[in-house]
């Protein structure tokens, strides 16, 4: 499969960040790259849904994670075989396309089974038994494609049927009784030119009568051969070559190997490890939702590159990425936050600005790439800077952000103070939210002095109606720090009116014992003039980590 680049932020991912990945997407296809897609980590706020919706851009994909896959291990295009086609053309065209197996489907590409050479072989050596009698399941179409036979009379010619091969290499007598034996009305009978023989195969109506090296019938024996619907046709090979092609002649869906199982495309591949050693020829088929063979996964294609790449928007932590991350090429950073611990094997492209926005820097990578944005991306970029920017009032906001959001203003013809407003309505829908939902809205998480820890924020204009819910919010708050062992979990829920914040705070003693902001409640802190999580929390939380030396 072509290589697909995923741009995505981060986890429980913010309004700026969504659209970070939507727009520079957008860009890169615009300059050619097609193979690049928008994806987020998480699901949307209503602010973000707001404003895809309004402005009418697609949402970017959502990927739970990125464990590795079956599917992102694909490389070529699926190579099936009908379960219709017969043995020979089947072994034909993997020798012709040197292929170690092919998975057989139905006319509607559902897998079935799965041709090996290993199978192969166990079918020769079920089937050509001397110690009894065997039956091969064969059309007559089959036969006159296999053999490349000359049709004389056709009867029932796609049925598919289990006959014996009985060849007419004896005495009269023995082969009459030999015939009677195997049923006549199921054999298929191989002979040359001998006409009493053919005569007496007509009269007992076999199956089918196979004249080798070419003979055929006379008028005669034709006549008697339509009136009893006995096909007859003409091979141009010898007995013995004739008598074994038959047993290729055989669909070779009767004998795929169906023990061999279909994983799917969404399967991890910690998944697939153990059934993938097991497989003949290491290999085993893959399909789609609904069953269709998409591909096969080979054992050693696990130690390629995946066929997936990212671009990392909104964030460099690899803490705060998508799970899964580290086991792909990570090709860009384009961030204003501050730096992380990454690391990559390889060079890269790494963007990282002091501004309010990130879509501040998508907006530029525009304009100096002199790549004209359409209106509704525009659109959506300058509302990605007023909200990560509280309508270019928060202490982040920089001249850059405030020129390129008067550049998306003029571009788009939206106020920006219209826009802030409307934009902040709909984050003030936030409030009813549960408060499962709240505290993992926009989370990311820290590490500080050998302590790990997670901030969370949300914005309204009605912070008091949070208050009323302490007890639920300081619940789930807790629960978070239980369960990952964090040192504390906070959520900062900003009153965009005012400009400050409240801090929702829940976790070990060592570190709530050292905490002296203004108190609302037991729980809750006054932050006078905070707006910003990176610019002014994070540095305070940061030094209160260092004191309680856990």
């Amino acid at each position: 499969m072509e290589k697909q680049i995923y741009i995505i932020g981060h986890r429980n991912p913010d309004t700026d960040s969504v659209v970070s990945a939507a727009a520079y997407a957008r860009l890169k296809q615009a300059q050619g790259q097609q193979n690049c897609f928008a994806a987020r980590a998480g699901n949307l706020s209503p602010q973000t849904e707001y404003i895809f919706n309004r402005f009418k851009v697609p949402v970017p994909e959502h990927l739970p994670d990125l464990i590795p896959k079956t599917s992102y291990y694909l490389s070529d295009p699926p190579v099936t075989i009908s379960e219709d086609v017969a043995l020979w053309d089947a072994l034909e065209r993997m020798q012709k396309e040197s292929l170690r197996v092919i998975p057989i489907v139905d006319a509607q590409g559902m897998y079935k089974s799965m041709l090996h050479y290993r199978g192969f072989a166990n079918y020769i050596i079920t089937h050509i038994n001397p110690h009894k009698k065997s039956y091969f399941p064969v059309s007559i179409n089959h036969l006159i494609s296999t053999l490349r036979a000359q049709p004389i009379t056709v009867f029932n010619a796609q049925e598919v049927k289990k006959s014996p091969i009985v060849v007419a290499g004896s005495y009269n007598e023995y082969f009459k009784q030999h015939l009677e034996e195997a049923s006549p009305a199921d054999a298929l009978v191989i002979l040359g030119d001998r006409w009493d023989l053919q005569k007496f195969c007509l009269e007992r109506k076999v199956r089918a009568l196979i004249l080798t090296s070419g003979h055929t019938l006379d008028r005669e024996l034709s006549a008697l051969a339509e009136k009893n619907g006995v096909s007859v046709i003409t091979s141009p090979f010898d007995t013995s070559s004739t008598a074994m092609l038959i047993i290729y002649s055989a669909p070779v869906g009767a004998m795929g190997d169906d023990t061999v199982p279909l994983v799917r495309l969404n399967d991890p591949v910690r998944k697939i490890r153990e059934p993938l050693s097991k497989a003949p020829s290491r290999c085993l088929p893959v399909g789609d939702a609904d069953g269709r063979v998409a591909g096969l996964i080979f054992e050693g294609d696990l130690i390629k590159e995946p066929n997936i790449e990212v671009i990392m928007v909104d964030h460099n932590e690899p803490s705060q990425a998508i799970e899964g991350i580290e086991h792909y090429h990570i090709q860009e950073v384009i961030d204003h936050h501050r730096l992380g611990n990454l690391s990559t094997k390889y060079p890269i492209t790494f963007i990282n600005k002091v501004v309010g926005a990130t879509c501040t820097i998508i907006a530029n990578l525009y304009r100096e790439a002199h790549v004209p944005m359409e209106k509704e991306i525009a659109s959506i970029l300058l509302c990605g800077i007023l909200a990560d920017t509280l309508t270019l009032h928060s202490a982040t906001t920089t001249d850059t952000d405030r020129n390129t959001a008067e550049y998306l203003s003029s571009v788009t013809g939206l106020d920006i103070s219209q826009l802030g407003q409307e934009l902040q309505t709909e984050a003030n829908r936030i409030n009813a939210r549960p408060a499962d939902e709240l505290v993992a809205m926009d989370m990311k998480e820290y590490a500080e002095q050998g302590a790990e820890f997670s901030v969370s924020q949300i914005e309204t204009d009605r912070p008091d109606d949070l208050i009323t819910r302490r007890e639920e919010i300081l619940g789930e708050l807790e629960k978070i720090a239980l369960s990952r062992n964090y040192l504390f979990a906070a959520l900062l829920v900003t009153d965009v009116t005012i400009l400050d914040s409240l801090l929702f705070v829940a976790g070990k003693k060592a570190f709530t014992t050292l905490i002296n902001f203004p108190q609302k409640d037991t729980g809750i802190y006054v932050m006078k003039d905070v707006v910003s999580r990176k610019k002014q929390l994070i540095p305070l939380l940061s030094e209160l980590v260092e004191k309680a030396g856990v």
